[in-house]
């Protein structure tokens, strides 16, 4: 099983220290209307809900901005990233928590999506430095990336009509992890991607492509927000 609040703290220390590290003010490739400071910004937002979320058990927190000065954005981030870490560890695992998608609402609902929000976003963060070669994830934690998109937000985005459904059936089977395929859809004709667990999980997150025509079709649909 994986350890959720380490993999958070890992995740947010990483992100942390590159905020300090690469130009705040570089083009984001994966968001073109950002740049680097509004995705430190968006992440450092996103811990803040996501605390309140477990604190006060509703989605109704309203985040603090970050600073002007772009020379204390690493430091905004790193403190809200620390307050988010330590409601999760002095919480249960099985605490509740106000969450959306179809898991049960607890505590490591959040610390597990906060790491794979973290970690996304601080591959956008590399990118835009020019230094994606330094991203490593562990193929178990990429491929539980991609059962989370099947989980939380797939069918979400259905639901809330930001997307038709599938109009094929995707099956994603991973090379690197010992796991049954996964299947987004369920129609026809079924079109299958073998890769590596992280080439799955970034091609979910439109962060790269595939050369299949008619994958690449189903995965230019907005499965992900």
């Amino acid at each position: 099983m994986l350890d959720w609040n380490t993999l958070l703290s890992g995740a947010t220390t990483d992100l942390a220290r590159l905020a300090a590290e690469v130009d705040l003010t570089a083009a984001v490739p994966a968001c073109p209307e950002w740049c680097v400071a509004d995705l430190v910004e968006h992440v450092g937002s996103i811990h803040q809900w996501a605390r309140h979320a477990i604190v006060e058990q509703n989605p109704e927190g309203t985040p603090e901005p970050a600073p002007s000065d772009l020379s204390t954005l690493p430091a905004w981030y790193a403190g809200h990233a620390g307050d988010l870490l330590e409601t999760v560890t002095e919480r249960e695992p099985t605490d509740p928590a106000w969450t959306f998608g179809r898991r049960v609402g607890t505590v490591a609902w959040w610390a597990r999506r906060q790491t794979h929000e973290t970690l996304i976003h601080t591959r956008d963060v590399l990118a835009a430095a020019g230094r994606t070669q330094e991203w490593a994830i562990d193929p178990v934690v990429a491929w539980d990336g991609v059962l989370e998109v099947e989980e939380t937000f797939y069918l979400r985005q259905v639901r809330l009509a930001r997307m038709e459904p599938l109009p094929a059936t995707l099956l994603l089977r991973a090379t690197d992890v010992d796991a049954d395929p996964l299947r987004l859809g369920d129609g026809a004709p079924l079109v299958e991607v073998a890769a590596t667990a992280e080439e799955l999980l970034l091609l979910l997150w439109h962060r790269t492509t595939t050369a299949d025509p008619v994958a690449a079709e189903l995965l230019a649909h907005p499965i992900t927000p």
